[in-house]
């Protein structure tokens, strides 16, 4: 499996907590928590008191103050695990608008929950009929004395049904495309005019509350605006997708590590014609080709990470592992699923779940086909 040259012995350390955390907290629970469709509040506390929520934010605000390989590692350990249905990715990408854009004031005001787990974070993006054109959103936030008036409605969204705090994109301008995105949090608590509607039933991460959205004349106070200047929300979600993208790609590899460990084991165990399936040919090279796959992706991965440390990661790049990161999942756990045979189409073996929660990679964070487009865009094609 992949060496990553950046592991420290801190990072060690911290991938041993987050791992234990997800062996004896997640995986025990995963079928109850499958079958209830949401995962309890009680987990996001406890991934906080451990450290793993807010890791990287600041520590006057109640993080840790550590590098984002530390949230990398975090989103590997899961997958490696098995998990895909919890949605700290997405709680941590909605925190890091604040942290990344929000004033003193406001950091000081929702980072130190959002790192303990008192309150769980979502990012209203997608609309119906809108897809991955964020400048085509119709959700507006309309100035009205010292608030906000929000009327509209988002869709698709993780964390839905739970969270307690919604980073909402919306047109303070309705007149000027991107120029008129803002990102404005939303409190949900007792809120007037706010409507979690339907848990959407999907056909894998099932354990996640995934819900329909709607706002009418919801009223949030002017100060709950990111930043201090209207109009800039689509600068800010071009700035933080590319670290969107590559927590895809570094999901994508843990994912791609748990479906072969599985697999492996299960062909030493299975015999078919009087041997094992691990003796067949075909087996070992298929096996061989996962292998491969998974040491170049984690490569890329890694030299992406670095770049994003530096402030050097192109919107095409991210994109780039996004993209090659996702598909490339979705190759290595249909090839492991099929060694399994017909118990990988079980319920029961983790392939399964594996191969149902792999396919949405390639359509959230912007679908593959908008990646490829924009790193065409960046080769200058006529």
């Amino acid at each position: 499996m992949p060496n990553h040259m950046w592991m420290s012995e801190d990072h060690t350390a911290f991938a041993d907590t987050v791992k234990r955390f997800f062996d004896e907290e997640v995986t025990p629970n995963k079928d109850a928590w499958t079958e209830a469709g949401v995962i309890p509040k009680s987990l996001w506390r406890k991934a906080g008191d451990l450290g793993i929520l807010g890791a990287t934010f600041p520590e006057e605000h109640g993080g840790l103050g550590l590098s984002r390989h530390f949230d990398a590692v975090t989103f590997l350990e899961q997958t490696k695990a098995g998990d895909s249905g919890w949605g700290v990715s997405v709680h941590n990408i909605a925190s890091h608008y604040i942290t990344a854009f929000g004033t003193e004031e406001q950091k000081a005001r929702w980072l130190p929950d959002l790192a303990s787990g008192d309150k769980v974070a979502a990012i209203a993006m997608t609309e119906p009929g809108t897809g991955s054109d964020l400048q085509a959103v119709k959700t507006t936030a309309i100035r009205d004395g010292n608030e906000y008036l929000i009327n509209g409605s988002k869709t698709f969204i993780t964390n839905g049904g739970s969270a307690d705090l919604i980073v909402l994109v919306a047109k303070t301008d309705p007149s000027a495309k991107g120029r008129g995105v803002s990102l404005i949090v939303v409190e949900t608590e007792g809120l007037e005019g706010f409507a979690v509607g339907r848990c959407l039933k999907k056909m894998g991460m099932k354990r996640n509350d995934t819900a329909e959205l709607s706002f009418t004349d919801v009223r949030v106070p002017l100060t709950n605006l990111i930043g201090t200047e209207e109009g800039q929300g689509f600068i800010q979600l071009m700035k933080q997708l590319p670290w969107e993208r590559l927590i895809l790609g570094y999901m994508a590899l843990g994912a791609s590590q748990c479906a072969l460990e599985h697999t492996l084991a299960y062909v030493k165990e299975r015999k078919a014609f009087g041997k094992r399936v691990m003796d067949f040919q075909n087996t070992r090279f298929k096996l061989a080709e996962c292998a491969t796959k998974i040491e170049l992706l984690a490569s890329f991965c890694d030299t992406c990470l670095a770049e994003l440390d530096a402030e050097q990661l192109t919107a095409e790049k991210a994109a780039m592992a996004k993209w090659w990161g996702t598909q490339t999942q979705c190759e290595i756990v249909d090839e492991c699923l099929q060694l399994h045979g017909g118990y990988g189409y079980m319920s029961e073996y983790p392939i399964s779940e594996l191969y149902t929660d792999a396919r949405v990679q390639k359509i959230y964070g912007g679908t593959n086909e908008i990646m490829k487009e924009v790193i065409a865009r960046s080769l200058d094609i006529d």
